[in-house]
């Protein structure tokens, strides 16, 4: 599961995970331990190593620059691109991140969002929603014409009505 910060990838995978019956693995909350200190790349790839060695998993999260695709891509058999519009992505991002300054919810390891981190830090969430949405757009289908990433189907979901609707052809685990 890709796509731009705000797109939706840890809703859809979660939900995606559930129903397949599989486990849902968030790099996020493999990289960012306490106070929002980044694991090592040596160590972060062998915890991902480790979490997607079983038979069935969806990860969700981007992660390219430290091999996190090198690792998980080769192991996977279906990619779902979430490429919704960056005004989409924008407001979810804000949205997600007032409702979390406001109800002080932990995201992961004792991380939570602050209004320091998410208006005024380098590390902005809408900052890099900003930044990254267009570059994605040009990288990820040039990777996905690598041959080694041939045996992958992709689904490029480009709104999210379409996300949904894909969602809902994926039977329940046991149904």
């Amino acid at each position: 599961m890709v796509g731009t910060t705000g797109s939706g990838k840890t809703t859809f995978a979660r939900e995606l995970a559930r129903n397949l019956g599989v486990p849902h693995i968030e790099l996020d909350a493999i990289r960012h331990q306490a106070g929002w200190v980044e694991l090592p790349d040596t160590v972060f790839r062998e915890r991902l190593a480790m979490a997607t060695a079983g038979d069935g998993w969806v990860v969700d999260g981007n992660y390219g620059g430290i091999g996190a695709r090198d690792i998980v891509w080769p192991k996977a058999d279906t990619l779902v691109w979430l490429d919704t519009p960056l005004i989409v992505n924008l407001w979810r991002v804000t949205r997600r991140s007032i409702r979390r300054m406001v109800t002080r919810e932990e995201l992961w390891n004792g991380n939570r969002e602050t209004f320091a981190n998410f208006f005024l830090s380098r590390q902005s969430l809408f900052i890099w929603a900003l930044r990254s949405h267009g570059r994605k757009r040009r990288e990820l289908p040039l990777l996905l014409t690598r041959p080694e990433y041939a045996h992958l189907r992709v689904f490029r979901l480009r709104r999210p009505r379409e996300a949904r609707r894909w969602l809902a052809t994926v039977a329940p685990a046991g149904g």
